[in-house]
């Protein structure tokens, strides 16, 4: 949207007598009000209406003090705004919130007292939660520093230019990550209901870190070399990020593996915004050319987007406003790891960025059968099998006994989830979106393997061989025909599969669409129709959606059969 404010900090508001308005998606974040002495009724009320605010908007809600509903920026004078902040601070306390004023500006407007706004961000965690919850990928190419600006952030010490800051991940990996694989690694970032970073430098442990945000972003630090691009693509589709952040370095520019990443993010819709790094290194200039360089490949057809370079705390409050409610909105940071130059502007950005689905859809998500994606699995003595993975939809508890599959010969076996461990805490119930690991206790691990699902006995699930996707190739080198074997990659399902059909056509060309009819190799998996689908072969990429699928039935007897007396596992 356009920005109302110019560079002396008054806003476009043309004659004196016409006040500025704020463009319709600003407005229609924040609650607009004037807070002096409200009566204790209309105060009741405000506390009411904050608490569904803030349930609606998964524990934040941004209120703009001083302007009116139909977005007219009045302003308000000293004294009121001291008393409405006052009255807001009351307010919050009720609820149990805490609120950050975020930016505050004058607005020109026909009176001899200087008028301002404030914007004011609440935040309250939501009782059945610990911290809110925000995944974000970090992608980039392999020299552009994404590790370091990780270790910056989440240690909270600069770089010596050298490298410093990304040995401290290194040297924290192997307790944060319980062995997972170095190609993708998992960082914990977290910010307390002030706004503050909580991280490395003044908590610890990871525990001492979950217990003091309110807020948490996990980024996943995805390979950035060309040959991991499978893993980046897995890191990509089964960790579900809410927003990837893609950090390219000033002085190289847009190189190696950013292109494929840019479209990586785009192809899963995935909101991304951009960080240029290592700007220490190199003159103004460089900067502003590598800045227009990424502006004209945003802009270009097939992008569709709208940069928007962040340079001031404004700048960052607004971009993570508008970038959360329109998705082709693509803030742009320019920082140092080493001098620590505009660092904080994107930790404004990151502590003010929303979460994407509302409760609305998180509540309608958990009202369906539970369905856990298993993403990793691992044995941990004195616990026995622990597997990885995001709970898609429904509620999981401890206790509870769910069925996993499909096996080798497509059936699901029972199993008991004995505890859940949410970012290395216990937790009793774990809802739809979040990332935890169950502990299955005495399960035969080698049952397992990544791209099963857990679910609800009574789901009844449905598996396929053979499955129908609507394509794009996006880039080929062999002709794209009926027997072509390809890696495909839907959520946490990766597997070779045979092309058994083109419909309408003989063979494929790059840019071409069709529907192809894909049989697995090796097993029957669990898909759904509509979920996002990539493939690849060596250079051949392309990216769809699953339309159809032959289902196998699982015979009504199917799970006690699978479960003769030697396999019972409870």
């Amino acid at each position: 949207g356009s920005k109302t404010k110019k560079k002396n900090g008054r806003s476009r508001g043309g004659k004196a007598n016409n006040p500025p308005y704020l463009p319709p998606e600003v407005s229609s974040g924040g609650r607009r009000l004037k807070l002096v002495n409200p009566s204790q009724y209309r105060f009741e009320h405000l506390v009411t209406q904050m608490k569904w605010r803030l349930q609606e908007g998964r524990g934040e809600a941004v209120y703009q003090i001083g302007v009116e509903d139909n977005g007219l920026l009045v302003g308000l004078s000293e004294e009121e705004m001291r008393a409405s902040l006052k009255t807001l601070r009351r307010m919050a306390e009720k609820v149990g919130a805490d609120i950050t004023v975020l930016r505050e500006r004058e607005v020109d407007y026909d009176s001899d007292v200087p008028r301002k706004i404030t914007e004011v961000l609440v935040r309250k965690v939501p009782d059945n939660q610990q911290f809110l919850d925000l995944r974000v990928a970090v992608l980039g190419n392999v020299d552009s520093g994404k590790s370091t600006l990780l270790g910056v952030l989440t240690q909270g010490e600069l770089d010596n230019g050298r490298g410093r800051a990304r040995l401290n991940l290194f040297r924290h990996l192997h307790e944060i990550q319980s062995g997972r694989t170095s190609s993708i690694s998992f960082e914990i970032l977290g910010f307390n209901s002030k706004g503050e970073v909580v991280n490395y430098s003044d908590s610890r442990t990871a525990e001492e870190i979950c217990e003091s945000s309110s807020k948490m972003i996990t980024f996943i630090d995805l390979a950035g070399h060309h040959k991991y691009l499978k893993t980046t693509i897995f890191g990509l589709t089964s960790y579900c990020p809410d927003f990837a952040m893609l950090v390219v370095s000033a002085n190289t520019g847009i190189a190696g593996t950013t292109r494929e990443h840019l479209g990586l993010a785009m192809a899963l819709k995935v909101p991304f915004f951009i960080v240029i790094s290592k700007v220490d290194l190199c003159s103004k200039a460089t900067v502003e050319r590598t800045v227009k360089q990424l502006e004209r490949i945003l802009k270009q057809p097939g992008c569709n987007k709208l940069p928007l370079l962040v340079n001031s705390d404004d700048d960052a409050v607004t971009a993570a406003q508008q970038f959360a409610q329109s998705p082709n909105i693509t803030p742009i940071f320019t920082l140092s790891s080493v001098s620590g130059e505009n660092l904080d502007l994107l930790k404004v950005f990151l502590n003010i960025l929303p979460p994407l689905t509302n409760s609305k859809e998180q509540e309608e998500l958990m009202q369906q059968l539970t369905e856990f994606q298993v993403d990793e699995i691992y044995t941990v003595p004195e616990v026995g099998t622990v597997v990885g993975g995001t709970l898609s939809s429904g509620i999981c508890r401890e206790g509870e006994n769910l069925v996993v599959g499909p096996t080798d010969d497509g059936k699901f076996l029972r199993l008991k989830v004995c505890s859940i461990q949410r970012n290395r805490s216990a937790c009793r119930v774990l809802r739809a979106g979040q990332a935890a690991t169950l502990a299955l206790g005495p399960f035969d691990r080698s049952l397992l393997r990544k791209g099963m699902v857990m679910v609800s006995p009574e789901m009844n699930p449905t598996i396929c061989s053979v499955f129908e996707a609507e394509i794009v190739l996006l880039f080929h080198a062999t002709t794209f025909r009926k027997g072509f074997q390809v890696t495909v990659h839907v959520g946490n399902v990766r597997q070779t599969a045979i092309v058994e059909k083109i419909h309408g056509k003989d063979k494929l060309r790059t840019g071409e669409k069709a529907v192809v009819c894909f049989r697995f190799i090796k097993h029957p998996e669990y898909l759904k129709i509509g979920a996002k689908l990539l493939f690849r072969e060596g250079v051949t990429k392309g990216i769809g959606h699953v339309t159809n699928l032959q289902a196998i039935t699982t015979k009504e007897n199917g799970l006690e059969e699978s479960l003769g007396p030697g396999q019972l596992s409870f």
